[in-house]
């Protein structure tokens, strides 16, 4: 997925069993975040970075919905154990990551495998990408997606 390109309809279901979709969304932006995996260091860093960051995203007039491969409950245990405030879709046959493009071929230590490649959607009003970002920050992620919006006012340098 690039930018001009319309999300799918259909989101998927979040840890607390509600179906997202498109429509939920219409007339309010949206940032989806693909990771990939609970409770690992870079995807852990991640999400804190963008739980510290919501209340500033929110106020920016952004919700935000995080994706994975991990199940439903994977995905509770995570949003506890760091009071995450937003959804984590159970992408569990990974049908949301495939329509996206993140569902690729990788490799590591010699070995080929499929897997979640790193990435954000930022999606405006009307269900369209505006930015995508394959190279996360993920110790400053919401201040990245912030200063890629234009979003962070002069007064509040990003910090380093």
């Amino acid at each position: 997925m690039k930018p001009g390109d319309p999300i799918p309809a259909v989101l998927g279901t979040d840890h607390h069993g509600q179906l997202h979709q498109a429509s939920d969304y219409a007339g309010r932006k949206l940032i989806i975040y693909f990771y990939p995996k609970d409770n690992t260091p870079g995807c852990t860093a991640e999400a804190c970075s963008l739980s510290e960051g919501y209340g500033e995203l929110r106020r920016a007039g952004y919700a935000l919905l995080g994706v994975s491969k991990d199940s439903a409950a994977s995905h509770t245990r995570f949003a506890e154990k760091y009071s995450l405030p937003f959804p984590l879709i159970a992408d569990v046959d990974h049908t949301l990551q495939e329509a996206f493009g993140v569902w690729r071929e990788k490799k590591m230590a010699g070995r080929t495998y499929m897997g979640t490649v790193r990435t954000t959607f930022v999606v405006n009003e009307q269900g369209v990408v505006t930015h995508v970002i394959d190279k996360v920050n993920t110790k400053d992620h919401a201040r990245q997606i912030l200063e890629l919006v234009d979003l962070v006012s002069a007064t509040n340098p990003p910090s380093l």
